[in-house]
């Protein structure tokens, strides 16, 4: 296999796993933000409108899709991917289970970003009455906006670590070169080309969330 190939390969692998954690990123934070806000203010304990029952309904239900491994999920959700996106396998079909499967890991940071957040800072807008929803736009997000960067730039990092095992189950990208090329052709140095694109990949989300996370940080 000549250099050309291989770079050919390489660069329509990276185009695929970038597609897949760009469009899953977008999608589990519009199914995981809105469920985070609501796990963080019906907090039966601390929450700004405690709801003990739709507390522990929310609460059951992001447990039992986070305990659900990766490749038995996408396995699961084959038939809703046909459904949404026309067919159960490639770039395309593999985000519906990549942002579902991040969906209830994003609700539990966004939880845990939130309710870090200094309780008398929610007061104090409280007395100056302020609404629920004033409460969570003007104060709770924008306060816990550090961590918020923080966890969704691990977010992201463990989607690139997903569309990777995606690769096993026909889902495209740097997973499906490093094993379709790499192991299942004997090629080792395709498997170290994708593992080595992918630490890259990783490194680099990582520096751009902790330089943003620490800018913020410093303007406040």
């Amino acid at each position: 296999m000549d250099l050309h190939k291989i770079f050919m390969l390489v660069n329509e692998a990276t185009l695929q796993t970038f597609e897949m954690v760009v469009f899953s990123t977008v999608f589990s934070l519009l199914l995981g933000l809105p469920l985070g806000i609501l796990l963080c203010i019906s907090d039966p304990q601390a929450g700004i409108k405690p709801r003990p029952v739709l507390y522990q309904v929310l609460t059951r239900i992001v447990n039992a899709l986070r305990s659900f491994p990766f490749i038995i999920l996408m396995i699961l959700l084959f038939p809703l991917s046909r459904i949404l996106v026309g067919t159960s396998i490639g770039t395309k079909a593999t985000i519906v289970p990549l942002s579902i499967a991040a969906a209830p890991f994003v609700a539990r940071i966004i939880e845990s970003a939130l309710s870090e957040v200094d309780s008398g800072v929610v007061q104090a807008a409280r007395a100056m009455g302020s609404t629920t929803m004033q409460i969570i736009l003007k104060v709770l997000i924008p306060e816990s906006m550090p961590a918020l960067i923080d966890g969704i730039t691990l977010t992201i990092i463990n989607l690139i670590g997903y569309s990777a095992m995606a690769g096993a189950i026909g889902g495209g990208g740097l997973g499906d070169l490093a094993i379709r090329y790499g192991y299942q052709r004997f090629r080792p140095e395709m498997m170290a080309i994708a593992v080595v694109v992918i630490l890259i990949m990783v490194e680099l989300i990582q520096w751009i969330g902790t330089r943003l996370s620490h800018r913020i940080s410093a303007n406040r």
